[in-house]
């Protein structure tokens, strides 16, 4: 039990379940219950870290985010992420970052990691950073391929949040562990992790209720949807870059 974490996953769980939201979770099994691990997590919500932080619950472990570090300097939000022990990422200088994930990963603790490093408007997988296979290999643990399905439709990029009661159903999976040999090319490593949370966000996206048609722009091209197209994505992205550069 911690003093922060612990009671702000109670109400979380409140919260998940005013809204309504349904939770379908598999493979838990795979998470160590103890030792350290890089959980690797799509992105497609702004609450998709609170949704991955319940499979570690689920585990009895508490799961430690590496976020941007503007959050920390948020009044309210700052004070409960460093209470959590949570790891500020600063884009422009993460090796202090890259540290602390490591040595917290030597500590034994679950670090969780978006490989996307932002939101998919597109809601398919964005090219991966290496960063989670080089934390895994340079710690020694595994990787814990992990996927979420339908928390878009709670909060995400560009569209309003639905804080309501609305019952969607979000489906979270966490495959079989992947360990990153000592002398492995770390692209390499980070393309057999793609590739296994490709596999497991399409078994997810086959197994997900009918969609309704008012949130067809909250699906992908590929399964019907009008969101923007990975290109498209990208190209927004990039745009988003520049306005903050300027």
């Amino acid at each position: 039990m911690e003093p922060v974490y612990t009671p702000v996953i109670g109400v979380a769980r409140a919260l998940f379940a005013a809204q309504g939201l349904q939770f379908t979770m598999t493979g838990t099994e795979h998470v160590p219950r103890h030792g350290g691990a890089v959980m690797a997590i799509n992105h497609t919500g702004y609450f998709d870290f609170t949704y991955a932080g319940l499979v570690g619950v689920h585990a009895g472990r508490y799961v430690r985010f590496m976020a941007k570090k503007s959050i920390w300097s948020n009044p309210v939000a700052g004070p409960l992420m460093k209470g959590m022990r949570h790891i500020p990422v600063d884009r422009e200088a993460g090796l202090g970052s890259f540290d602390a994930a490591r040595d917290a990963l030597r500590a034994g603790e679950i670090i969780g990691v978006f490989p996307e490093a932002t939101i998919s408007r597109s809601f398919e997988l964005k090219a991966f950073k290496s960063g989670a296979a080089r934390l895994a290999q340079d710690a020694g643990v595994p990787i814990l391929p992990t996927t979420i399905w339908g928390s878009q439709r709670v909060w995400t990029k560009g569209q309003p949040r639905r804080m309501g009661r609305h019952h969607i159903p979000l489906l979270i999976t966490v495959g079989e562990p992947i360990v990153v040999g000592a002398d492995e090319n770390a692209a390499a490593a980070t393309a057999r992790v793609r590739a296994a949370m490709d596999a497991q966000l399409r078994a997810d996206q086959a197994a997900y209720p009918a969609w309704p048609d008012s949130e067809r722009h909250l699906l992908p091209v590929r399964l019907g949807g009008t969101a923007p197209t990975p290109e498209e994505a990208d190209a927004m992205d990039v745009a988003d870059r520049r306005r903050r550069a300027t």
